[in-house]
């Protein structure tokens, strides 16, 4: 069982995940809303839309999941990270 990791804040939060973990799953970032964020390789998923498509997704593809909460009492610094965007295009593949 792989085990991610859901950064929260007083009001929202966000799935880690890897651009291949993405991949795995057979998705790519036009999979996602302008309120996921990307950090080099590691993606934040949005907790309400974004996160539980990739879990549904990892689920049918590769199988079970545990998550484990990071809680900050405060604004997360994931909120100030880029923004996933779709608008990127290399040989007609949407990329991160």
């Amino acid at each position: 069982m792989t085990a991610f990791t859901m950064h929260t804040d007083p009001s929202h939060g966000w799935l880690e995940v890897s651009i291949r973990d993405v991949w795995r799953v057979q998705l790519d970032a036009s999979d996602f809303s302008q309120y996921s964020f990307i950090r080099g390789e590691r993606l934040f998923l949005e907790e309400d839309c974004d996160a539980p498509l990739f879990m549904r997704c990892w689920e049918i593809h590769v199988g079970p999941l545990a998550i484990t909460e990071k809680h900050s009492g405060y604004e997360h610094w994931i909120r100030a990270l880029t923004r996933i965007r779709t608008e990127i295009f290399i040989d007609d593949e949407i990329i991160f």
